[in-house]
């Protein structure tokens, strides 16, 4: 993604029409404004989906837990002293994601390894999505960046009737983020009348913007005849510092008897805490950006140049001279060359809770006046 943060610093980086700009550095986390050089500007980009990270009631509470547990907990989940928040948070977290069980880990990223060294054990093929996070993508695989999904679907669906029974792993992403587009999977349904299917889907930008409320797609994907495992970062949507990993019982608790499982440092247990007692604010959150996106797609639905679902709080705009433009108005939006530094900027306005309806109307009001 474009930044990344910690406590004490925050480096954005965006560029304008292929051109890099320096970069900038904050002294304070990101919110819905940032000061750049003494000028303040509305951040429509970033990862923080809900905005929880930046909400006074959840940090307060998250002090009064980090006052409980520490500021880490660097053991080992298999140690003969634990911590009951571990199991609590896990238990909550798959009942209410429709999954069978749950494994905490310390990063999406960990737990993406974790559930394909788990997934494609007994493989005889593995098919990516063009899109699958790096996270997912098993060692010595790559997926294919001359197919767009519907394209590669397809590819899957015809290698499906030409070859004879097995065991296939198909792996993916929720949502593409950088295209702003849900993805279906409803077709490997298919696949698994004729083959023993697996299906590893990244939920890293699913929890907390669709599916199930902010559980994640583990809900709508299952079926009884795919092997399903879903994982992803909670440092997102949800704004906590650890991943998980979605799947049934038997998977998971293989998961959990790995070495990489054990051998690893948990999640912040305080935030953990601080989520289940901050449920409810979830929630409002979450209604406040599905309000946001739907006011946010419904304002923009005649203009041309901007792609995008009402359903997840990122939109495309086509014309990457609108960055400087943007920025010319006080807004600072996601642009930047992906996937490398060669490649043509990708350019997106990002929506998150933390944004307030007057911030929404003036965004609309400049994309207007920029798409006459």
């Amino acid at each position: 993604m474009p930044w990344n943060s910690n406590h004490f610093r925050t480096k954005v980086r965006f560029s304008l029409n292929k051109i890099a700009l320096k970069n900038h550095y904050l002294d304070s986390g990101i919110d819905r404004m940032i000061e750049i050089e003494g000028k303040e500007y509305f951040y429509f980009s970033g990862t923080s989906y809900l905005g929880i990270a930046q909400d006074p009631d959840f940090l307060d509470i998250l002090a009064d837990n980090l006052f409980l547990y520490g500021a880490n907990h660097g053991q080992s989940r298999v140690n003969n002293i634990r911590l009951s928040i571990f199991d609590e948070f896990e238990e909550s977290f798959a009942m209410e994601a429709g999954a069978g069980a749950a494994a905490v880990l310390s990063s999406g990223y960990l737990a993406g390894i974790a559930a394909w060294k788990s997934a494609s054990k007994d493989a005889d093929d593995i098919w990516i999505a063009p899109d699958a996070h790096s996270a997912v993508v098993p060692d010595d695989y790559f997926h294919s960046n001359q197919l767009n999904f519907t394209q590669w679907k397809n590819h899957c669906l015809e290698q499906s009737e030409a070859l004879s029974s097995r065991r296939i792993l198909i792996i993916g992403n929720a949502v593409d983020p950088f295209a702003c587009e849900i993805h279906n999977y409803d077709w490997v349904k298919e696949l698994a009348k004729k083959h023993e299917v697996s299906l590893l889907i990244d939920d890293s930008h699913a929890f907390g913007t669709f599916g199930n409320s902010i559980y994640g797609t583990y809900e709508q994907l299952r079926n009884p005849a795919i092997n399903l495992l879903v994982s992803g970062s909670l440092g997102k949507g949800l704004g906590m510092p650890a991943g998980i990993i979605l799947g049934s019982e038997s998977q998971i608790d293989k998961i959990k008897a790995t070495p990489l499982f054990g051998g690893a440092s948990p999640g912040s247990p305080a935030h953990l805490k601080t989520f289940l007692d901050m449920d409810y604010l979830y929630m409002e959150k979450k209604k406040w950006l599905s309000d946001a996106c739907g006011i946010f797609a419904q304002e923009t639905a005649k203009i041309s140049q901007i792609h995008g679902s009402k359903h997840f709080p990122a939109f495309l705009y086509k014309d990457e001279s609108w960055a400087k433009e943007f920025e010319k108005a006080g807004i600072i939006t996601s642009s930047f060359p992906y996937p490398t530094a060669e490649s043509p900027s990708v350019n997106r306005i990002v929506i998150s809770a933390f944004h307030e309806l007057g911030d929404l109307m003036y965004l609309n009001e400049i994309i207007h006046d920029l798409a006459r």
